[in-house]
């Protein structure tokens, strides 16, 4: 039978509620008294009940994090920020994978609901801005990142998207590259629709036109990826270089370049955003306007820590915050010939 709060206190000679105010740290127990309950627990092998804490305190320790995929290094990253992070301030982190799909994302949420999560890191798909609503009005902490919920009270940290993609096509045209293409991600969806409005207004700015032909917009998908780096390899004139800013889409991009007639950077330079740790593998070696993932993360839970240290009933306040990213220059990018 598992040790109970009423064993362990027998066992070091005191009463239940001195055991349990031993084992919470309470400052009004002394030193000696505490380290006996504490020797008592750990040789009953004593664990303490969480449920029976949770409706005490109010407070369940448990953090929610949503996230599409943990593939790509952003979220991965994210996830691994968010654990460290939950570590040092003695939570848990419940992890929730939805490949982007709303209803699985809207299905967490209610188990983060019902259960009464101390509070939620919403990474996922930027719908569910009711639900995330709902959370944010019962009292649960509340972070939002990557993409926009149009109409949400929480907070949200996300990559300053557009800023990237007018860095990195800054950095094509300073080398003297007129002729740029771009694979994006779908125009719905915020990183896409930033990306493009990034690309397109470096161009605007540096004079040089827009070419239609050498635009490709679609999923996030190495299918997607593979198919643009195809049609863009086959035009009559390509393109003296290429902006990847669909993340997912240059799993499949890549080896369609690498493995093309144009030489990387002589003939070709290539430039993504979100940096990934194959990046720096690749050959040549990848430039790239690095995101800064964990910088993302650690700005979310310090707003979500914000919320569960605030004063009880006061709602966070409605705010966008922007990571700006980074230019990582390494091998891939060079003028043209």
């Amino acid at each position: 039978m598992p040790a109970t709060l009423n064993s362990v206190a027998a066992a070091a000679g005191v009463s239940t509620s001195t055991a349990s105010r031993a084992l919470s740290g309470h400052p009004a127990v002394l030193p000696s008294t505490r380290a006996r309950v504490e020797a008592a627990a750990v040789a009953l092998r004593y664990q303490p009940n969480r449920m029976a804490s949770a409706l005490r305190t109010r407070r369940t320790g448990l953090i929610g994090l949503v996230v599409n995929n943990l593939r790509t290094a952003t979220f991965h990253t994210i996830a691994e920020t968010l654990q460290e992070w939950a570590a040092e301030e003695e939570y848990e982190v419940l992890v929730c994978t939805t490949g982007g799909d709303p209803a699985r994302e809207a299905a967490f949420l209610q188990t983060v609901r019902q259960h009464r999560f101390d509070g939620v890191v919403v990474a996922g798909t930027g719908a569910n801005s009711e639900l995330v609503n709902t959370l944010v009005q019962e009292g649960q902490a509340v972070v939002t990142m990557n993409r926009e919920v149009p109409g949400a009270l929480a907070p949200s940290v996300m990559s300053a998207y557009e800023t990237a993609a007018r860095v990195a096509t800054g950095h094509l045209l300073e080398l003297g590259h007129v002729r740029i293409a771009a694979i994006e991600g779908p125009p719905d969806i915020t990183s896409g629709r930033l990306h493009h409005a990034g690309f397109t207004g470096a161009l605007a700015d540096a004079g040089v036109p827009l070419h239609e032909d050498l635009v490709r917009r679609g999923d996030f998908t190495p299918d997607f990826g593979r198919a643009a780096a195809t049609e863009l390899l086959a035009l009559p004139e390509p393109p003296t270089a290429v902006l990847i800013s669909n993340h997912e889409a240059s799993f499949g991009a890549l080896p369609v370049i690498g493995d093309g007639p144009l030489q990387v950077p002589a003939q070709l330079s290539v430039i993504c955003t979100e940096d990934e740790p194959f990046y720096a593998w690749w050959a040549p070696p990848l430039t790239t306007v690095d995101n800064r993932a964990g910088l993302l993360a650690r700005r979310a839970a310090e707003l979500l820590l914000e919320q569960l240290t605030g004063p009880v009933g006061d709602r966070p306040v409605q705010r966008v915050e922007l990571v700006a990213p980074e230019l990582v220059e390494r091998g891939s990018t060079a003028p043209p010939r």
